[in-house]
């Protein structure tokens, strides 16, 4: 199953930052390019109150939430599909991964190295776009001198499902701070042209609330205007452009938030938990998992006939608290 989402962008317009704000992992971070030649890898709790909720419902011991993998793969330039700076070797990263986080900078600050004359979002995710596009022309250059040999499915770039992260700078001048800004006028219109999804996060100050206390995140928040939380919005949404969903199973020793992609039927979803529950499968007994909780027990809701019983057919939805039966 596809859990793997590679954070991509031209150099120095945060992708390290932001990597560190996700997986609280230290990476090397310098105001040059290809300051991350070797792609780092972080698993990242993706956070879910249910879990929380669950957890307290049933006084469980342990709570795990569902998680995804960000890989901080180094900045592509123009020409790297035909090799510039050590592009062979990023794109062949970004193959590996199932989706893109795809930061682009849309902030003003002439302190901050840019690779690009003028800070212009729209004309870098084009110069991007085209690099992943030729790389892929190339790869099927390659296949069609192969003809007549077993070949692999193409595994393309440009069709790798995209998050735009629009990285700020508090304090900064932001482009999304000024609508009239034709540089933005030109993202939005695309964005809704292309039926792009994206968020806003300022990286440096997501990575620099890493280490705070909840009490010290507030203040900080506070202090630099910045009360939502962009790091929060951007893993569930990598979760949400992965296609996955969640199902829960809940008791005293344990609430678990189980991954599985969206449409996924209960067997297919019981092997999430083990491969024997999809051969072996029987039934699932079903509850959403607020209605669980209003209810105040699993003997309440039983009795306020809440939960369901569902066969193999059942598609399986978000939210969804399940025990299966097997054989």
């Amino acid at each position: 199953m596809g859990l793997s989402v590679g954070i991509v962008g031209l150099p120095n317009v945060g992708k390290s930052t932001l990597f560190n704000a996700l997986t609280k992992k230290s990476v090397l971070i310098a105001n040059y390019p290809f300051a991350t030649i070797d792609p780092s890898v972080g698993v990242v709790a993706v956070p879910d109150e249910r879990v929380d909720k669950l957890a307290e419902f049933s006084k469980s011991e342990k709570k795990v939430p569902a998680a995804i993998e960000f890989v901080d793969i180094a900045g592509l330039v123009r020409g790297a599909s035909e090799g510039e700076g050590l592009g062979n070797q990023f794109l062949s990263h970004i193959r590996e991964v199932d989706a893109i986080a795809h930061v682009v900078r849309i902030f003003d600050n002439p302190n901050i190295t840019s690779t690009q004359d003028e800070i212009d979002p729209l004309h870098d995710i084009e110069l991007i776009n085209t690099e992943l596009e030729l790389a892929d022309m190339q790869q099927e250059e390659k296949r069609q001198d192969k003809k007549g040999k077993e070949l692999p499915q193409l595994n393309k770039l440009s069709q790798k499902p995209v998050l735009y992260v629009l990285n700020k700078e508090a304090g900064g001048h932001n482009l999304d701070e000024n609508p009239s800004d034709p540089r933005w006028q030109r993202l939005m219109n695309y964005f809704e042209k292309t039926n792009a999804r994206y968020v806003v996060v300022d990286a440096n100050v997501e990575n620099e609330l890493k280490e705070l206390h909840t009490e010290d995140k507030v203040s900080f928040r506070r202090e630099y205007a910045i009360f939502d939380d962009g790091v929060n919005s951007l893993i569930k949404a990598g979760y949400d452009l992965l296609g996955l969903i969640s199902f829960f199973t809940t008791g005293t020793d344990e609430t678990r938030a189980w991954t599985i992609k969206n449409g996924s039927t209960a067997p297919e979803a019981g092997a999430a938990i083990h491969t024997d529950f999809k051969d072996k499968f029987i039934r699932a007994e079903v509850i959403n998992w607020q209605k669980l909780i209003e209810a105040g027990s699993y003997a309440k809701a039983r009795e306020l006939g809440l939960i369901r019983t569902e066969g193999k057919e059942y598609i399986v939805k978000d939210g969804d608290v399940i025990e299966f039966l097997h054989s």
